[in-house]
């Protein structure tokens, strides 16, 4: 086989790694314990760039790398995934010759990426669309938080529970509701700061734990629903802090315009349920309204009930009973839902197939060059 000579020894110091532009390909080159090994670039996960991982010693006593995306470990030896797993990294034989590191044109070792005949996300990766041109799927998610064990009133999600049982007795759809805070899901680790292409669907988070709780959100808004009604209560002029954990996990959502030109939100309405003891609904409402425009939905004509008593309501303990003892609550929350309801069925008959989505795309961004001339 083969051998090329890539940099001189002196520019790998020992406890140090790093990437090295090889033919048309990369290599990942480490210098620990005294040996000089090399690895494939790319993970094979997601070809997250593994010669910017960091290193660690594992249980088994061998070192891994640690890719930067997503954090699969790889042996710097064997390019072999720890006990359990069953990926490898191509390994290429290494030669040191007059101070120069030689690589074999070929791995001796190739890259195995392990396949899984049990798909748990199969359904989000697949797009399984369970909408229909005739469904009315109405998803409500309520973002209020209480304690579990001393459940209390929420004017926010009686009123989206109230939304959801017009919806099924006027209109005949189907409806469901998910509590936000009954769901146990991670916070957003940022992989799309690190790498646009770090940031996946279905999310990467979900690709590591499919029982994270954001699955279920992923499915029923995607998926399954026509209509997404949101509820939030008023947090210090602000929507509630689960929604704000829960939209930043719908990057992966948003993301798809920018990376593959893909839209996966079609001819879906969403409204909103805003209610604080102070004021600034119709800020609140300008955030949503930005984020879900965002992710592709269609909104109706006045697509939100606000309520609030005003900066000097501070009686609290009356601010349940007065919310469903107003005409204007009753009355506004039919309304909302009649014309929501009204409009999906229009725009479920618009053809989306060639939709246009004036959103930045990679394919357009400014490409930075390197110093040494590799992008």
């Amino acid at each position: 086989m083969n051998y090329l000579p890539l940099i001189p020894l002196g520019e790998l110091p020992g406890n140090s790694h790093r990437s090295v532009r090889f033919g048309d390909r990369k290599i990942a080159l480490f210098h620990y314990d005294g040996d000089v090994t090399a690895l494939g670039n790319a993970c094979q996960h997601m070809g997250g760039d593994i010669g910017d991982g960091r290193i660690q010693k594992l249980d088994d006593g061998e070192l891994y790398v640690i890719c930067p995306w997503h954090g699969w470990q790889y042996n710097l030896k064997t390019g072999q995934a720890p006990f359990g797993y069953r990926d490898r990294q191509a390994v290429y034989g290494v030669r040191i010759e007059d101070g120069m590191i030689f690589v074999s044109e070929e791995p001796v070792i190739e890259a195995f990426r392990a396949g899984h005949e049990d798909d748990p996300l199969a359904d989000l990766r697949n797009l399984d669309y369970q909408v229909t041109p005739s469904s009315l799927n109405v998803l409500g998610i309520s973002t209020t938080n209480m304690n579990r064990d001393l459940p209390r009133p929420s004017t926010s999600e009686s009123a989206l529970q109230s939304a959801l049982d017009f919806a099924a007795s006027e209109f005949g759809a189907s409806v469901r509701m998910i509590r936000i805070r009954d769901l146990e899901f991670r916070h957003c680790e940022g992989y799309y700061s690190r790498h646009e292409q770090a940031c996946t669907w279905p999310c990467s988070i979900s690709e590591m734990d499919p029982g994270d709780g954001m699955t279920e959100i992923y499915r029923a808004m995607v998926l399954w629903a026509d209509v997404v009604i949101l509820a939030t209560p008023i947090r210090w002029g602000n929507a509630s802090s689960l929604y704000y954990k829960m939209a930043e996990r719908l990057n992966c959502v948003q993301n798809q315009i920018t990376l593959n030109d893909r839209v996966l939100i079609r001819n879906k309405v969403a409204s909103f349920i805003v209610t604080g003891g102070q004021d600034n609904v119709q800020g609140v409402v300008g955030q949503l309204n930005s984020f879900f425009t965002d992710l592709g939905f269609t909104f109706p004509p006045f697509n939100f009930v606000g309520w609030s008593r005003g900066w000097i309501a501070e009686d609290t303990e009356h601010n349940f009973k007065r919310f469903f003892s107003s005409r204007y609550v009753k009355r506004s929350i039919r309304e909302l839902v009649t014309n929501t309801m009204r409009l999906v069925m229009q725009v479920k008959q618009i053809d989306v197939s060639h939709l246009q989505t004036p959103k930045p795309k990679i394919s357009e961004a400014d490409t930075l060059t390197a110093p040494d001339g590799n992008s």
